[in-house]
């Protein structure tokens, strides 16, 4: 029992720290465009992560035939999805980028079937479904808005692509430790991104950059957001099982909901709400059919060993 409190409070406060991610983003784009923030952001990830795997002692060799894996994870989810995130937060609101990347495990179970050959059910279909409509109504609020739309297209792109590479996670084998993965796709994202980004940085204003409140966003960003929050998930679903640990990851829309709506003054329509609800509601058929997959394959495997 002890366990399963220690274990929920480490997802709970891993997903509640990336909803708090997308009030740090809109705030810090005022500052800082998108493509140099995710630099940044990356940079600061690094040297936290490298400390941790120096302390730790991590093994950093990486067998040659990972390598083309390690960098499509990098491409597809560090470069690609988080450049779309921060864009779409930017041009959207808080709630939206939180609730429309919150349709990551819907879309994790078309490239599961695809990629992995898992059985696309019908309760998955029907999940996918709501969540495409949910993510349609959210697109769709603040009268059409052009800049929320393309905010909304853009945040529903880093829902694909940041599932695709969870997807690709899962085929890099377990030999090696989250820390070094993590640190390694992050250091090719800052490589690939370093050409475009560095002659760009003469026109950020550094006054505003070394203002208190911008200092501490990126520190969060990097720091809590892509380094300790990545390691509260990984031990939390050490001490529950991957099925549970999925719950919590739907305290991120509601945590970046009601941020946006207490510190930046966002409004909560009833459009957003009934988006929110279908991918909710899709995602919680996914969360109620794993258990039942679970419970069957170990079923077979204690009458295998019977």
């Amino acid at each position: 029992m002890k366990q399963t409190l220690i274990g929920s409070f480490y997802l709970m406060l891993a997903s509640s720290i990336w909803g708090g991610m997308y009030v740090v983003v809109k705030v810090l784009v005022e500052v800082i465009p998108p493509l140099e923030l995710v630099w940044i952001r990356y940079l600061i990830a690094l040297i936290a992560l490298v400390t941790i795997g120096l302390i730790t002692r991590q093994k950093w060799q990486i067998r040659r035939q990972h390598y083309l894996l390690l960098l499509l994870i990098s491409l597809v989810g560090y470069v690609i999805s988080i450049v779309a995130q921060e864009t779409g937060t930017m041009l959207s609101t808080a709630q939206m980028g939180a609730i429309i990347t919150a349709t990551t495990p819907s879309f994790m179970v078309v490239f599961a079937s695809l990629i992995l050959k898992e059985r696309l059910t019908k309760r998955k279909m029907l999940s996918v479904s709501l969540a495409t409509i949910g993510v349609l109504a959210i697109i769709g609020i603040d009268d059409l808005n052009v800049s929320s739309m393309l905010g909304g297209m853009s945040l529903l792109i880093a829902a694909l692509t940041w599932a695709l590479m969870s997807v690709l996670v899962k085929k890099m084998p377990g030999e090696y430790s989250p820390i070094v993965v993590t640190a390694y796709a992050t250091l090719i994202a800052v490589v690939v991104l370093s050409p475009v980004v560095l002659p760009r940085l003469q026109h950020i204003d550094l006054e505003r950059v070394f203002n208190p409140t911008t200092l501490g966003g990126l520190l969060y960003l990097g720091v809590i957001s892509t380094s300790l929050a990545f390691l509260l998930w990984s031990r939390g679903l050490q001490l529950l099982n991957a099925s549970s640990g999925g719950v919590f990851f739907f305290f991120q829309p509601l945590v970046g909901a009601l941020l946006g709506w207490l510190l930046l003054g966002e409004t909560l329509s009833v459009l957003f709400w009934i988006g929110a609800a279908l991918i909710l509601v899709g995602v919680f058929i996914i969360i109620t059919e794993k258990p039942k997959e679970e419970s069957q394959t170990i079923l077979s495997a204690s009458r295998k060993n019977a």
